[in-house]
């Protein structure tokens, strides 16, 4: 099977210091559901792991979250994009959880989900817990210098096997070529 790992706030949709907390604060990052309909397009299931501590800090429920994702759902399929899944965390770092990226539960989660190995599976963030989650597993790290991506190539701590992208439609684009 194959499979794309992407995280939600700074790849798929302009992120926020103060979080994404309603649907209208949703915003897709031009040519980012373009690209995941490219994936589709390629036979690649797409498939969201983000970390969602807005929930554990009190700043907005689980029915918020659901509309936040439905309105990205919807938005993807106007444009041919399907998303199978959503993982999320809902933790904070206080909560110290095995789901939250850095640490690999959510990947894990998706590994067993689909019956698949995720050895060289594109997982493509802007964060530095991003890359590090997907290299701990064997994934293929993808950074987007969108979000947060421009600050987060500077990290020395950037797994050495990442691989650097303007943005989600330019990663899509070296997937589906390779």
């Amino acid at each position: 099977m194959k499979l794309v790992i992407l995280d939600r706030d700074g790849v798929i949709n302009l992120d926020s210091d103060q979080f994404i907390k309603s649907p209208e604060e949703w915003k897709p990052i031009p040519g980012s559901l373009a690209a995941i309909a490219r994936l589709n397009q390629q036979g690649y299931r797409v498939v969201v792991a983000t970390n969602q501590s807005g929930i554990g800090r009190g700043l907005f429920g689980m029915d918020t979250l659901n509309a936040i994702h439905d309105k990205m759902l919807k938005a993807a399929a106007q444009v041919g994009a399907r998303i199978d899944a959503v993982f999320f965390c809902p933790h904070t770092n206080s909560d110290a959880c095995a789901c939250r990226k850095p640490k690999t539960g959510m990947l894990h989660e998706i590994a067993t989900r689909y019956n698949t190995d995720l050895a060289g599976v594109p997982v493509v963030g802007d964060s530095l817990r991003d890359l590090q989650s997907a290299a701990a597993v064997g994934a293929q790290p993808m950074l987007v210098m969108t979000g947060k991506g421009v600050k987060t190539a500077t990290d020395p701590a950037l797994p050495p096997q990442t691989l650097l992208f303007a943005d989600l439609a330019a990663a899509a684009a070296h997937i589906t070529t390779e």
